[in-house]
């Protein structure tokens, strides 16, 4: 392949990323050109913090939240005297890879009201020994609390142990409201099924149970988005699934050698059209 055949010029495109998967740089590149107009939704207009990691994945990665020397193809916001960056077009997120980005991590506003939180994220994250049925009923429990509630939910797989739970909202107060409310959706199933879940980081108050994490909606705090690969072996992807698959896809399935198979353009159909208010 030539190396401006993807619109951009890939330095090291042999470079292996994935080595026990033989991935290379431009392997990544290519994934994130495929599904660029499907993830841009997500990431466009919203703060990043970004997963890089030069040398692959089992060399040194580290997060990057803030512009430093480069400029092409990210655009700069001031927030209380420090620069972040975000993305408003397709090539910006092959570009990101071509920039040693591996995972894409969102803020839950966009830049336009970055008070005014529009997607709350919950990570189910089971006790290693837990079965994939349990988790699947804790995903199961949460969806009821949700519908309970009147809201319109959205389950990608994380690319690791867990699934992943999307809420959009078209109006909220602040980030204090919006994180109150996602922390006692947590409390009010930790307190319904107290043997099944929990809504404590620490890892001994995991055991046996799924932690629910609310704790990705805070100002700041991000949640991995939507088709993004994860920085480790495997080459696995946050995958955007419909509810009905949840039975049928584990949520470290999709990967970067079968994810066409699960493409579907309309997976998560008007997730900005849904009309949910938190006051």
């Amino acid at each position: 392949m030539n190396k401006k055949d993807l619109g951009i010029e890939i330095t090291n495109p042999s470079k292996i990323i994935y080595p026990k998967e033989k991935v290379a740089k431009i392997d990544v590149v290519k994934y994130y050109s495929e599904v660029a107009d499907l993830m841009l939704p997500y990431v466009k207009n919203r703060l990043l913090s970004v997963i890089r990691c030069h040398q692959g994945i089992m060399g040194e990665c580290f997060f990057k939240k803030h512009p430093t020397t480069e400029s092409q193809n990210i655009n700069i916001f001031k927030l209380q005297n420090e620069e972040y960056f975000y993305l408003k077009n397709i090539k910006d997120i092959p570009y990101q890879a071509q920039m040693g980005t591996i995972e894409f991590h969102i803020w839950g506003s966009n830049i336009k009201k970055i008070d005014k939180p529009d997607i709350m994220a919950f990570d189910l994250d089971p006790d290693e020994k837990l079965s994939l049925e349990k988790l699947r009923q804790g995903v199961k429990h949460l969806k009821e609390t949700l519908d309970s509630l009147n809201l319109v939910s959205f389950l990608k797989t994380s690319g690791g142990k867990g699934y992943h739970i999307l809420l959009p909202f078209s109006s909220s107060k602040n980030w204090e409201k919006f994180n109150e409310f996602a922390k006692n959706i947590a409390l009010l199933m930790e307190q319904k099924w107290p043997d099944l879940y929990t809504s404590n980081i620490r890892k001994e108050d995991r055991k046996g149970k799924i932690f629910v994490d609310y704790l990705r909606n805070k100002k700041g705090a991000t949640c991995v988005a939507p088709y993004s690969l994860r920085a480790r072996a495997g080459a696995k992807i946050s995958f955007p699934i419909a509810w009905e698959n949840l039975d049928k896809i584990a949520p470290n399935e999709i990967d970067i050698f079968n994810f066409k198979n699960y493409l579907n353009d309309n997976v998560w159909p008007d997730f900005f059209l849904i009309n949910q208010k938190i006051y």
